[in-house]
C-alpha cells in the first residue's frame, strides 16, 4: 500500500521532508516509525488524514501519515 509521510521538525535531520512509500497492508504507525528508523520516544505525536492517531493504527492505501517530535516551549 501506499502512503504519504510527512517528518515535522527534528524527525526531518537527515531523512525527509515528505515522501510516499510502500508498505505492506496491515501495516501500522509503528511499523512505519520502525522502517524509517525512529523511535517512539521520538515521534511524539502521530497523525493519520490529519487526525490523531495511536501507533497501532492499522493503515490504509492512501493514507497521509505525520510524525511529530515532542515539542517544547517556555
Amino acid at each position: 500500500m501506499h502512503l504519504e509521510v510527512e517528518l515535522f521538525a527534528t524527525l526531518r535531520h537527515g531523512r525527509f521532508r515528505k515522501k510516499r512509500l510502500v508498505f505492506p497492508p496491515d501495516s501500522t504507525l509503528d511499523d512505519v516509525c520502525r522502517h524509517l528508523g525512529i523511535c517512539p520516544q521520538e515521534a511524539a505525536f502521530v497523525t493519520v488524514n490529519g487526525i490523531t492517531a495511536t501507533r497501532q493504527h492499522a493503515l490504509k492505501s492512501g493514507d497521509a501519515v505525520g510524525l511529530f517530535p515532542a515539542l517544547g516551549g517556555g
